[in-house]
C-alpha cells in the first residue's frame, strides 16, 4: 500500500522507519526545488547542509521516497528524473533539448486497462508521456 501524505515523519513512523535528518533534508530540498531533477542535481542541492551525503544515499532516499508516494520516476531519453508532483498528470519530453514539462490532462485508460488484461497484466497507474519539439525548439 502506498502512503500518500507530505507529512514524512508520519509516513516513516507508520512504516516503522527511522526520522533521519537524511531524509528529512532530501524530501525538504526536492519540494523547494519543485520541478523535475535528477538525483545528481538533487545531490547537489542537498550538500550544502549535508556535506557527507552520497549519492547512493540521495538514490536509497529517493526510492524510499517512491515507495511512501511522495515522489515519482519518470524517464526521459535514458536519464531517470524525480517528479515531486504526486498526483495523477503525465509529461511532454522534448527530443531536443530534453525538457520535460507536466500535462494536465484526462486519459481515457479503458482500452489500456483491458489491452493489459488481456496480457494478465493489472496495471496500478496509467500515465502517458508525449515525446516531441517544445515550443522554443520548435
Amino acid at each position: 500500500m502506498v502512503v500518500v501524505s507530505s507529512d514524512l515523519p508520519t509516513a516513516l513512523h507508520d512504516r516503522g522507519l527511522r526520522v533521519t535528518s537524511q531524509r528529512v533534508i532530501v524530501h525538504r530540498a526536492l519540494q523547494e526545488l519543485d520541478r523535475h531533477v535528477t538525483a545528481e542535481e538533487l545531490l547537489d542541492a542537498v550538500s550544502q547542509r549535508l556535506p557527507s551525503v552520497s549519492l547512493p544515499t540521495i538514490y536509497a532516499t529517493l526510492e524510499l521516497l517512491e515507495q511512501l508516494g511522495m515522489v515519482r520516476r519518470v524517464q526521459r531519453s535514458g536519464t531517470t528524473l524525480f517528479d515531486p508532483r504526486t498526483d495523477l498528470h503525465h509529461h511532454l519530453v522534448c527530443t531536443i533539448c530534453g525538457s520535460i514539462e507536466d500535462l494536465d490532462s484526462e486519459l481515457e485508460t479503458k482500452p489500456l486497462e483491458r489491452a493489459a488484461g488481456k496480457h494478465g497484466f493489472a496495471p496500478e497507474r496509467i500515465e502517458a508521456v508525449v515525446h516531441g519539439r517544445c515550443a522554443r525548439c520548435g
